[in-house]
């Protein structure tokens, strides 16, 4: 597999910082810093348990992407959750996540992020799929509850976008997320209109038919950079390698 992150610097990599949080307003109301501004050093390169780590502080909303797009890839990472946590989590889940297949404008999702479909990394929701910035997926699932869907192999394929009936959230299943303070490793198989959510080498979701709107129609989503978030919690990457694959693992489509 190769590298994506070097090991020494953020070199290939862009950043992007939202509105800050105002805590007397308590919203994002401002401007955003912008494109490879980042006063606080939210993105910076630091020594963890004796490997060279992405540390992601999580103090502003926003984001860091590669500067090369991917498609048909086998991408795999560690992380780590560190400590600290901001308003307006401070008192929530630590938060961050994989977006993948990123394209357009910084931002288009919450001002912070670029449309993209999200492995969700969150303390308990580890590889839940969230569609950002109008991306949408159709994932085999159940309702449970008036409003929760989780994936359920072999389940009809439901649809998960922003308005839809079904929300744009569906949650993983099952949970295989370590404790907080463990590094956990996570497994992202794309190929053509498919992705596979793997933690700790268990599949928690496979999504199919990835797309986006494109007019007064939809078109596949299924290549773009590769982005990770900072979201009110402190976080360490380590190890990030891509690899180029010419079709999805057949023992993880059975699992």
């Amino acid at each position: 597999m190769k590298p994506i992150f070097n090991g020494k610097d953020l070199k290939g990599w862009d950043v992007y910082i939202g509105p800050l949080y105002d805590s007397f307003k308590q919203d994002f109301s401002g401007a955003p810093i912008g494109l490879n501004k980042d006063p606080r050093q939210v993105f910076t390169v630091v020594q963890k348990d004796g490997t060279p780590a992405i540390r992601v502080s999580g103090e502003n909303f926003g984001g860091i992407s590669t500067k090369q797009e991917f498609s048909n890839y086998h991408l795999r990472l560690e992380f780590k959750w560190g400590h600290l946590k901001f308003a307006p989590k401070r008192n929530a889940k630590r938060d961050s996540g994989l977006l993948y297949h990123a394209v357009g404008p910084h931002g288009a999702d919450g001002a912070f992020w670029m449309r993209s479909h999200e492995f969700q990394i969150q303390e308990g929701d580890c590889g839940d799929y969230w569609g950002c910035g109008g991306a949408f997926a159709d994932v085999p699932a159940t309702k449970q509850g008036s409003n929760k869907f989780i994936y359920t192999a072999g389940a009809p394929l439901l649809t998960f976008r922003d308005k839809g009936p079904n929300g744009r959230n569906c949650v993983k299943y099952p949970d295989a997320e370590k404790p907080s303070g463990e590094w956990n490793v996570i497994d992202l198989y794309c190929f053509n209109d498919t992705s596979i959510h793997v933690v700790n080498g268990k599949v928690v979701m496979i999504l199919h038919n990835l797309r986006q709107p494109d007019g007064s129609g939809d078109k596949p989503l299924n290549k773009g950079k590769i982005q990770i978030q900072s979201e009110g919690a402190e976080i360490f990457y380590r190890n990030l390698e891509v690899e180029e694959i010419t079709a999805l693992p057949e023992k993880l489509l059975k699992l």
